[in-house]
Order: C-alpha cells, then sequence, then structure tokens
C-alpha cells in the first residue's frame, strides 16, 4: 500500500485520526509526489521532521463562536438563553463544555444563568477536594451525571457511562448494550426490576445531556471524558463493570469472517478494556474476553498485532493463573500458531515444544491434551520445513489415535494429511500417497466427496502423484478436484486456485503444453484478482506461465515473464530470497535460448555467487546454477 502511494500519480490523501503516539505508527508513514498526509493529535504529540508538517492548532471557540453555538442549541426556549454571555466566558468557550453545558441547560428546563450557579458550586467543590482549579470540562460532566441520574433515576446512569468508559472512545456497537450482561448489571443498581428497559432509560439520559452520542450504530464517548469518568470511578465499580463489559463482548462478538468491519469495532473494545481494567480482568473468567479477541486477529490474518497480544495474555496468564493452567497452556499454543502465521517459524517450534513438555510434566504422555500438543508440534515441525523431524511425531500421534480408537481432541484425518504432506516434502513419494489416498477414501466416507476437506485432500493426492512423476495420476485427480472445487468452493476460493494449479503443473510434466498454459494464464488471472499481483503465490504462477511459454517455443512472451518474474521477486521477496535466486537462473536459460549468450553468464555468475553466499552448503538450487553454469561454459 504505501509502495503504491510513494508511485501514484492521481492525487490521494490518508488521514491519521487521533494519533496518541508516533511510536503507533513507525513504518506506516505514508509519502509520495502526489498525495497529502493528515494527522489530528492532542497537544504535544509531534510527526516525525523529515515530513515537514505544517501545524495548525485547533484551540477552543473564540467568544463570538462559543455564544453563537450556546444561543443555536437553545434556540427552542429564548428564556434559556438568559445568562449566555456570562455562561460561555465562565467556559472559556471549551467545544465538549459547551456541549455538556447547553444540553444538560435544554434537558433540565433551566437557564444559562441558572446553570451558571450550579456550575460555580461544582468548581469550588472539585477545587476545594483537588487543591487546585479544574478545567470547565471536568466540571460540566459531573453536572450532566446529575442530570442524566434524575431522566433515569437509580444509578444506570453511572453503571452505563462506566462501561462506556472501560470500552474506550473509538465506540460502542449498539448489540453490546442490548446484551444480558449488560442489562443484569443494571438491574443491580436500586430499583433495578427490568435491566434492559433501565440500560435504555440510561443511555437515552445520557445521549441527551450530551455525554453519549449515536452514530452509524455505535455509541461514542468523548476521549477526555472515558479518562474523566474511570478516574472518578470506585475501585469496586470498575472492577463490576469490567466484569459486564467482557462478559457483554463475548456475549454479542459478531462472526470474523461474515462482518469483519463490526468484529474489527469490538476488537478495539476489548483493547481499551484491557487497558483500562488491567489486572481486575483476571479476578474471575473475564479474561475469557481477551482470549476471544486474540481469536479474532488471527482471523483476520494481522498477525503482527495477534503475536503482541498472545505473548502479553500468556504472560499475564502465567503470572495469575500458573504454567500448568489449562488457560495458559492454550495462551502459549495460541501465540505459537499466531507467530507460525507471522513466519516467525522457529519461535514458533520452540512454544510448541513448550507446550508439549509442560502437557507431559503435569499431565503425562497418554493425556488427549498432551497428544493434541504433540500433533500441533508435528504440523509446526512440518509448516517450518522440517518434514523428517516431524515425521516421527506425526507417526506417534496417529498410533495413539488409531491404539485407543481416537483421542479427544485430536482429528485423526488432519493428524494423516500432516503425514502425507510431510511424507511428500521428505520426499517418501510412495508413503505418501498410501497415507493421503487412506485419508481421501476415509473423508469421502464421512464427509462426502463434495465436503471442501475431502476436495482439499484429493488435490494433494494429485500433488503427490505429480512429484512421484505419474502426470497422468495426476492429471486425473487433479481434474476431479477442479470440478468439485468449482461446484463447491466457487472460482474466488484460493483452494480453486491451489487446484487450478496443481493441475497446469501436471499437464506441464506431461508435456501437453497448450493446456498447461491454458491453466496457467486461468491461476494468473484468478490470483492477480483475488491476492493481487504483488502476492508471493502470483509471482510463482507468472513465473511458471513463463516456463510453458519457454516449452512452447513463444520466447518473446516467455522473456518478458521471466524479466517481470525476476523483477517482482527482487522487489518483494528480496534479492536473497530461494525464488528470487531461481528467476534468476531462469531468465539466464531463457538468455541463452534466444542467444543472448553474454547476458546469460553475466546472470547466472552472479546469481551462483549469491547461491553460495546466501543458501545452506548444498542446496539444490546452488548445485543446479553451478551446472548451468558449466554446461554454459561448455556450449
Amino acid at each position: 500500500f504505501l509502495a503504491g502511494l510513494a508511485e501514484a500519480s492521481g492525487p490521494w490523501l490518508v488521514v491519521m485520526d487521533g494519533l496518541a503516539d508516533p511510536a503507533d505508527a513507525e513504518g506506516l508513514w505514508p509519502v509520495g509526489p502526489a498525495g497529502r498526509l493528515l494527522v489530528t493529535a492532542e497537544p504535544g504529540v509531534t510527526v516525525p521532521p523529515a515530513l515537514h508538517p505544517v501545524v495548525a492548532t485547533v484551540g477552543p471557540f473564540g467568544s463570538h463562536d462559543g455564544l453563537t453555538y450556546l444561543m443555536a442549541r437553545l434556540s427552542t426556549d429564548p428564556d434559556q438563553r438568559v445568562g449566555a454571555v456570562d455562561l460561555a466566558e465562565e467556559l472559556g468557550c471549551d467545544p465538549l463544555a459547551l456541549v455538556q453545558a447547553s444540553a444538560a441547560t435544554a434537558t433540565a428546563g433551566i437557564s444559562c444563568r441558572d446553570y451558571h450557579d450550579l456550575y460555580v458550586k461544582r468548581r469550588e467543590q472539585i477545587a476545594g477536594a483537588a487543591g487546585a482549579a479544574p478545567a470547565a470540562r471536568a466540571v460540566t460532566w459531573t453536572l450532566s451525571v446529575e442530570c442524566a441520574d434524575q431522566l433515569a433515576p437509580g444509578g444506570a446512569a453511572q453503571v452505563c457511562l462506566a462501561v462506556a468508559a472501560l470500552l474506550g472512545p473509538a465506540g460502542v456497537p449498539e448489540s453490546v448494550w442490548a446484551t444480558r450482561a449488560i442489562a443484569e448489571f443494571a438491574a443491580r443498581t436500586p430499583g433495578g426490576a427490568d435491566g434492559a428497559a433501565r440500560v435504555r432509560a440510561a443511555l437515552a439520559g445520557l445521549r441527551n445531556v450530551g455525554l453519549l452520542h449515536l452514530d452509524g450504530g455505535l455509541v461514542l464517548l468523548q476521549r477526555a471524558l472515558c479518562a474523566a469518568v474511570l478516574g472518578a470511578t470506585p475501585d469496586s465499580l470498575r472492577a463490576e463493570a469490567a466484569a459486564a463489559a467482557a462478559a457483554a463482548l463475548r456475549e454479542s462478538w459478531p462472526d470474523d469472517v461474515a462482518e469483519p468491519a463490526l468484529a474489527r469495532r469490538f476488537r478495539a473494545c476489548a483493547a481499551a478494556l484491557r487497558q483500562a481494567a488491567g489486572e481486575a480482568l483476571w479476578a474471575g473468567d473475564a479474561y475469557q474476553v481477551l482470549f476471544r479477541a486474540g481469536q479474532s486477529l488471527d482471523a483476520a490474518r494481522i498477525t503482527g498485532p495477534a503475536v503482541g497480544h498472545w505473548r502479553d495474555v500468556a504472560a499475564a496468564s502465567e503470572r495469575r493463573l500458573g504454567a500448568a493452567h489449562e488457560d495458559t497452556q492454550l495462551a502459549i499454543a495460541r501465540l505459537a500458531g499466531a507467530a507460525l502465521a507471522a513466519g516467525l517459524g522457529g519461535d514458533a517450534v520452540a512454544l510448541y515444544r513448550r507446550v508439549l513438555e509442560t502437557q507431559t510434566g503435569h499431565l503425562g504422555g497418554d493425556h488427549p491434551r498432551t497428544a493434541a500438543a504433540r500433533a500441533e508440534y508435528g504440523t509446526a515441525l512440518l509448516a517450518v520445513g522440517r518434514p523428517d523431524d516431524a515425521i516421527p511425531v506425526l507417526e506417534s500421534v496417529l498410533a495413539a489415535c488409531e491404539h485407543a480408537g481416537g483421542v479427544a481432541g485430536v482429528d485423526a484425518l488432519d493428524v494423516q494429511d500432516g503425514l502425507g504432506s510431510a511424507y511428500l516434502q521428505a520426499g517418501r513419494h510412495k508413503e505418501a500417497i498410501r497415507v493421503i489416498e487412506r485419508t481421501l477414501a476415509e473423508r469421502e466416507r464421512r464427509q462426502g466427496p463434495d465436503h471442501p476437506e475431502a476436495i482439499r485432500t484429493r488435490r494433494r493426492l494429485a500433488r503427490a502423484w505429480l512429484d512421484a512423476g505419474r502426470a497422468k495420476d495426476a492429471i486425473k485427480h487433479g481434474a476431479r478436484a477442479l470440478e468439485g472445487a468449482e461446484r463447491v468452493l466457487g472460482p474466488d476460493s484460493l483452494d480453486t486456485i491451489d487446484t487450478v494449479t496443481v493441475l497446469a503443473d501436471a499437464h506441464h510434466a506431461a508435456r501437453r503444453v497448450r493446456d498447461a498454459i491454458a491453466l496457467y494464464e486461468q491461476a494468473l488471472a484468478d490470483r492477480e484478482r483475488v491476492q493481487g499481483a504483488d502476492h508471493p503465490d502470483t509471482i510463482g504462477v507468472r513465473g511458471n506461465l513463463a516456463s510453458a511459454y519457454h516449452s512452447a517455443g513463444r520466447l518473446p512472451s516467455a522473456l518478458d515473464l521471466y524479466e517481470r518474474t525476476r523483477a517482482d521477486c527482487q522487489r518483494v521477496l528480496g534479492p536473497d530470497h530461494p525464488d528470487t535466486l531461481a528467476a534468476r537462473a531462469n531468465l539466464a536459460h531463457a538468455y541463452y535460448a534466444v542467444g543472448r549468450l553474454a547476458d546469460a553468464r553475466a546472470l547466472l555468475t552472479a546469481a551462483l555467487a549469491d547461491c553460495e553466499r546466501a543458501l545452506a552448503p548444498g542446496d539444490p538450487l546452488t548445485a543446479a546454477v553451478r551446472d548451468s553454469l558449466t554446461a554454459l561454459a561448455r556450449a
């Protein structure tokens, strides 16, 4: 995104609204000749000098604007405007204070002069207790709370205000306020019979007096007011409100995939609650909302923040619940999963191993939770490219499942899928095919041939036959998997696109180049549409299509795609990535094919030096590049 902005020729504007700490935007500052950046922040927050910022300070209203605003807010009853000039001056024309004062004045049916008298008395009370004169908004909100209590007697307004402050200024979805958890919390206040009705009345009262605002299905509370409310809320009420807020979030949390925008709002509320409530969340089971928020980050594939979130949750859980507690182990396992998704494979394997060792030590090697931890550890080893280490781990899990007739928390079919992939990566093709065929038969029997997992397993079988050198068998299973994927999952599913790619590889290996080209072109178009032109998978298919053009003798088309693939790999993956090095070698072969021998020799020489520097000794790619350079020298 940032690269696109830097290169864009059309105008763009990026707004960073409410920046609290410049460190939050580190690495995210957009720049480009055609664009502009607008940052809003509290006084004292600065942006990097390299951006050459133009600072405009937005202060309070001028006296004329402040009075005009106050008069407009009291337009329905001219008698309420009496004393408006003195009140606006007394409030220093602070916009937030004027909002609250005008709303309370209009709601209570009093004049500005009457409100002025109440304001002065309250200000003196607060100053006497604090030893310093308070800001105008620190006085007006307390008067507004009293006014809201008169509209909805019994204290429910204060309860709702405390919950809103805990859930933060980013906006609390209305569905949170309709939960049983909030209704039961409000019903505990004096005279609380119908909690849901009391919540509705309290929210209406708080809106009427200018403390809450409703916009786009969100209940909003000003950031400054959040801090003031939390500062004035007793610790006991804050802890109870935090527990109710956590329960309400869990009760109403939306489906992360179906409603991603709403889920983002819930994550913001959970983050605010975690910061405001602190250790109070761990007094009961309120901390479970942190697990739900982490699952939402995982579902949204927001990998960096997910790692930080799970790391903090795991540390807090170990501190409060103990290292062997089930939830502590779950948090560490989730941290491992997030690390794996973020590309931190080494960290992930170490964390999964830690969970396995803890479970083995406390529960024994035969416990179902230990078996589940062993399965996750084996899967992680496979994911980081250690199939030889993964195979014995997954074989032991599968043997335990078969011996016991199943293990709670372990899906034997998933383990078989992983074992088949491990055999495949290790080059043990016969064993891979045997396990995958067994898994496919069981999936089709239990789930049906059109189940997505059955379709994925058949695609995996096609890949196994292809790697074993049996292209015709790969084509047979790949074609059947593609038919099911297109019908069941749709053309935009990544599973469908992956299947198109496997089938294209099979046709290419069978020297059915025309069919391979058509499928590669389809896969490339689909990946560009679904994943974007710069996604590594898209770049890989582009290189495969170049190879197919090369095989078909379409050298100009092949050369263009080879050059683009090399440039894309270099830009997206980096100069030392194996795919980048392979792309350079492929381009060199294309140069050789069109007679550009000097270009081919120069590219292969540089690629060999980089392979020897960046890859492990004995890497197959290094050997292949060296062989190509030797053959070119002989030619």
